[in-house]
C-alpha cells in the first residue's frame, strides 16, 4: 500500500440550523453546518405537513371527486 495517499480523517463538528451539534469524523478538515439534521426533518419528527398550494386539492375534488348518484342519473338521462 503506497504511504501518504490517504488524506487525514480528523474529528469535526457538525452543526444545524436548528441547534442540534454532535461531533463526527471526516476527512473535510473543517466544521460542518448543516440545513436539516434528522432532529428537525419532518419525515423522521413525524410533523410532516401536506400544504395545499391555491386550493389545488379542491380543485382536483371538484372536477374528478366522487360523484353522487343523482349526478350519474342526470348524466345518464343526458
Amino acid at each position: 500500500m503506497k504511504l501518504e495517499v490517504h488524506p487525514e480523517y480528523n474529528e469535526i463538528t457538525v452543526a444545524c440550523s436548528c441547534g442540534a451539534t454532535w461531533k463526527t469524523g471526516s476527512t473535510l478538515g473543517r466544521d460542518l453546518h448543516v440545513e436539516v439534521c434528522s432532529s428537525c426533518h419532518p419525515f423522521y419528527t413525524g410533523k410532516q405537513k401536506i400544504v395545499d398550494t391555491a386550493g389545488r386539492v379542491e380543485k382536483f375534488n371538484q372536477k374528478y371527486g366522487r360523484r353522487t348518484p343523482a349526478t350519474n342519473k342526470a348524466a345518464a338521462a343526458a
